[in-house]
């Protein structure tokens, strides 16, 4: 009887001295957990590098959407509101019946994994501009890409301007009622159907935007 051991590199077995069988591996067939472990430290690496990368770009999108001057924002908003009314008559309507109207004449969003929205605008009451704040956002989840837009707030009723006056940031979905103004909805308002606290229009050049959502924004006090 021949009691050599097995030397053949593909063996998948070889006998213990007690007789037992011993499982081995090919150098081609590394143990599942290492192949398990591999996998997992990867996706995590992916995962961390994506993570970077959208923190970067909502960094960088803070300065491109900063306006140095409470002048700049203030001929934005203006044009703003003018491309706005220009659009969307039904928004210069409720212009007429609100008590304070919030503008962020650009607000661009940016990410990849996480990402976020920023802008800064102006509170302004009679047509003219009483103090100025910052609009800020964080999203989760596969984004790739950047995109600006601009937003109005009709603040129609006391409740909503004190609100804003007297909060640590006013954020979008929390207290006062906030409807978003989509084409269906506009087609609906009137002076008359106004019974809401405020009234949202979400714009680019084209027209309205119904792809954009900003529930969850926070809006804070700034100083220019």
């Amino acid at each position: 009887m021949n009691t050599r051991p097995n030397t053949d590199a593909s063996a998948r077995v070889r006998m213990r001295t007690d007789g037992a069988p011993v499982p081995v591996f090919r150098d081609k067939d590394p143990p599942h957990h290492l192949e398990s472990f591999m996998s997992t430290s990867n996706r995590r690496l992916t995962w961390l590098f994506l993570l970077a990368v959208g923190a970067v770009m909502f960094g960088g999108l803070v300065g491109r959407a900063f306006a140095a001057t409470a002048e700049d924002l203030n001929k934005d908003a203006n044009q703003a509101l003018a491309t706005l009314y220009g659009h969307n008559p039904t928004a210069e309507v409720i212009a007429k019946k609100a008590k304070a109207v919030l503008v962020f004449p650009k607000v661009i969003k940016a990410g990849l994994v996480f990402g976020g929205a920023y802008g800064e605008g102006v509170l302004m009451k009679a047509d003219k501009p009483t103090e100025y704040y910052n609009s800020v956002s964080a999203s989760w989840g596969f984004q790739a890409g950047a995109e600006s837009y601009a937003y109005v707030v009709f603040l129609m009723s006391d409740k909503a301007v004190n609100y804003l006056a007297t909060s640590q940031g006013w954020e979008l979905g929390v207290g006062p009622t906030v409807v978003v103004v989509n084409e269906g909805v506009a087609k609906n308002l009137s002076t008359s159907t106004l019974k809401d606290d405020a009234y949202a229009f979400i714009t680019d050049q084209q027209g309205l935007m119904a792809s954009v959502s900003i529930e969850g924004t926070k809006i804070s006090r700034i100083k220019r």
